[in-house]
């Protein structure tokens, strides 16, 4: 009867590691994974409660978010200098399916062309050749070294982010999926601003890693941390841009005619996140 009993064990043990085997060998092939994989810390999908798509904007010039966007050590530097150096890949697009050439990331921050001298401006003697050739080279020389917008010009991110509530964990987690460079409206006379790329946030933590880019304590330098803790900590101060919705519109498209009443509209949602994230605990 023992000797049955093993003879049981053994072939289930056999059939569950047969089992275990094909089931990675079929995720090998091509199927569905398992969870989502853009994530820096993937969660498996069978874990996932309740998850919601949340963009919000990172306004670097704000003083709570000045750790990161100090004097030439401003995230976006670092950011630009890791295209420039073709360690990061920037993106058109969120899905991450179409890749941004170097050539197309620079050319997105390039300055906007300036319009000739106007009829007052050369009579004031703008765009008068007499001024010598050490004069006209030297505004060249200004000219090519400002073709470009410089770094901590470039001074909005927008991160998108799954809210994602953890059952097995019980914890909600912000899983963050991409960062965007943006530059403020300010900086054109359109009015409009200027987005110049997306970054996988896996790629981008991964580098800022390894260049040990920091978010420093401006009280106690020797007490900074990671950049990327800082983000997993929420440092930051953001204000929500859109949430997923079947027309892609943002908050302002759908509740605000004004500024103010964008920034209550935000301010609404962020509430009733944070309560839809009470009644997941109750329950």
């Amino acid at each position: 009867m023992k000797r049955f009993a093993l003879l049981i064990v053994s072939f289930l043990s056999l059939a569950f590691g047969v089992t275990a085997a094909f089931a990675q060998a079929v995720d090998m092939d091509g199927a569905e994974p398992a969870h989502n994989p853009n994530s820096l810390h993937p969660i498996p999908y069978a874990d996932i409660l309740m998850k919601k798509r949340v963009w919000s904007q990172i306004n670097l010039k704000e003083k709570r978010n000045r750790p990161i966007f100090s004097h030439k050590k401003e995230l976006t530097k670092f950011i630009i200098e890791g295209v420039e150096a073709g360690l990061l890949t920037p993106y058109n697009d969120e899905a991450f399916e179409s890749p941004m050439s170097k050539a197309e990331f620079f050319e997105k921050l390039k300055l906007p062309e300036t319009d000739d001298a106007s009829e007052g401006e050369q009579d004031l003697g703008f765009a008068d050749d007499s001024w010598g050739d050490d004069t006209q080279a030297k505004e060249g020389q200004k000219q090519e070294e400002a073709d470009y917008f410089l770094p901590n010009e470039v001074s909005i991110l927008e991160i998108m982010e799954d809210l994602i509530f953890d059952k097995v964990r019980s914890v909600q987690v912000y899983d963050t999926q991409s960062i965007k460079l943006i530059i403020p409206a300010e900086k054109f006379e359109t009015g409009l601003r200027r987005e110049v790329g997306i970054f996988k946030y896996k790629d981008l933590a991964a580098y800022l890693d390894e260049q040990n880019v920091l978010w420093l304590n401006l009280e106690n330098v020797a007490s900074s941390i990671k950049a990327t803790e800082a983000f997993e900590l929420r440092l930051f101060s953001s204000g929500i841009v859109k949430l997923e919705n079947p027309e892609d519109k943002t908050i302002a498209d759908i509740y605000g005619d004004t500024p103010k009443a964008t920034a209550l509209a935000t301010k609404e949602l962020q509430e009733r996140l944070l309560e839809e994230e009470y009644f997941l605990w109750e329950h």
